[in-house]
């Protein structure tokens, strides 16, 4: 379906001075208003604890729209933008009472684009301003710090709001590629009907970042790789690779098979996972320091840049079958994919011929960058002997398209504005990936230190093998 304006409402953007309304938010919130994708009548309300005008904020939103916007700007779109950019002051009370006489829809999203260790007290304000009626409310990432705080954040959210007014953002879900695995899964039945163990011998994701910590040591070193990555964004990447079919394309029938995944999985083991930190080194002919020299991160840290971990379902489908995933920062390169391994043929017909090993057929989703699909098989080289080699069939977006897919973020605030919750985290998906990862969490694994540049530490071949992993520029 086409998408349309949403219902009439105000959105507020609590921290709308900070990077994430800066990088993200606006330049999403302008490219919706070019495409005539905001409510038609409502405000945008920024609020920071800054004596901003309204001037001022529309001037910072112009240089966020030059500076990252996809599209670039167009004055006569930002101009038609700005005159709903509104901003109000907060002072350090931390009351929201100073944004009523802003607000002039009934209904209204907040989306809080602060630290999570604010979103209680902010979550709070909410409801002491008397904005609970007609508010939802948007948080991102970590939802919690481990399973108790996550308990603790869903019952101050039930305080004020119900779970239908709820958004739990994670972007990757807001990317063409993810929301594409659904159609590419249940629209194609050649590839459904072998989306099992019986075709299927292991599953790869793979979340690398080349930057370090980009200078938010400070936020970063209480939280390491396994609460900011994989708790969250992996998880949701698995639990759509993994997902039963849904009755309908609801959000409900599909965040219900989500849970379903999330409450397969084992209780990780310390001994299945490797945690890494990056040392100095090389990435791209650029000299790296180390995590232990970035500003605002301990000198002695011992939280992990990396982690490489195997995951089992107890499923139907997918008993048996070995999840790998693997994330870090300050790798070789920046890529996010899954790679699907099929098994193995059970029969070699070619070593008459000298043809002793065959690759493994596979499929790999990449999610960023140059996002596409591309199936990985073996041919015969042309000549007269029989020499097999592994061949791509490959989709890229920007190929057959002709178009770069949108940011996450404008169909994520969209939606959200809609009140359509299909690609938003439930809560009790957020408890169920913190009750996974509880015991690691208490009972860590030592850091294995690895060079910036590298594909993470040695350690980490361990939890793929007896196989390998399969990375851009060929197996590691």
């Amino acid at each position: 379906m086409p998408l349309g304006p949403p219902p009439d409402q105000d959105l507020i953007v609590v921290g709308a001075t900070g990077d994430l309304a800066r990088r993200k938010l606006l330049p999403a919130l302008y490219n919706l208003s070019a495409r005539d994708l905001l409510p038609r009548k409502g405000d945008v309300v920024g609020a920071a604890p800054f004596d901003w005008s309204d001037e001022k904020f529309r001037s910072f939103a112009r240089d966020s729209v030059r500076e990252f916007s996809r599209t670039g700007i167009d004055e006569a779109a930002f101009s038609s933008f700005a005159q709903r950019l509104h901003f109000v002051p907060l002072d350090q009370s931390g009351k929201l009472d100073a944004l009523r006489p802003h607000l002039t829809a009934k209904r209204r999203l907040a989306y809080l684009a602060v630290p999570p260790s604010a979103f209680t007290p902010l979550i709070a304000a909410i409801g002491e301003a008397g904005l609970s009626e007609g508010t939802g409310i948007i948080i991102e990432k970590p939802f919690g710090h481990d399973l108790e705080s996550a308990q603790a954040l869903n019952r101050a959210l039930h305080a004020v709001v119900p779970e239908d007014r709820v958004f739990r953002i994670d972007h990757y879900l807001g990317k063409e590629t993810v929301q594409n695995l659904l159609v590419f899964r249940f629209g194609n039945s050649l590839f459904e009907r072998i989306w099992t163990r019986d075709a299927i011998s292991r599953v790869e994701i793979t979340v690398a970042e080349s930057l370090g910590v980009d200078g938010r040591g400070k936020f970063y070193d209480p939280v390491g790789a396994l609460r900011d990555i994989v708790q969250n964004h992996m998880f949701q990447l698995l639990a759509v690779m993994a997902m039963e079919p849904p009755v309908s394309f609801e959000a409900e029938a599909l965040r219900n098979e989500k849970v379903k995944v999330l409450s397969s999985m084992h209780e990780i083991e310390p001994h299945s996972l490797v945690r890494g930190q990056y040392t100095a080194g090389t990435i791209d002919g650029t000299k790296v320091g180390a995590y232990r020299e970035e500003p605002g991160v301990a000198k002695d840290s011992t939280t992990e840049t990396f982690v490489a971990l195997r995951v089992h379902l107890e499923t139907w489908r997918w008993s048996g079958v070995p999840f790998l995933l693997r994330t870090g920062k300050c790798l070789r390169t920046r890529d996010t994919r899954i790679v699907i391994v099929f098994r193995d043929v059970p029969l070699h017909l070619f070593r008459a011929a000298g043809v002793h090993a065959l690759d493994q057929d596979r499929l790999v989703i990449r999610i960023q960058p140059d996002e596409g699909i591309a199936l990985t098989f073996v041919a015969k080289q042309p000549g007269p002997e029989v020499t097999l080699n592994p061949v791509d069939m490959n989709f890229s977006y920007d190929s057959s398209f002709r178009v770069s897919p949108p940011e996450a973020y404008e169909r994520l605030l969209h939606d959200a504005l809609d009140g359509d919750h299909t690609l938003f985290i439930r809560e009790d998906e957020v408890e169920h990936g913190w009750t996974a990862v509880k015991k690691v969490l208490e009972e860590p694994p030592p850091i294995e230190l690895y060079p910036a540049g590298s594909w993470g530490p040695e350690q980490a071949k361990r939890i793929a093998m007896p196989w390998h992993w399969h990375d851009p520029e060929g197996d590691v």
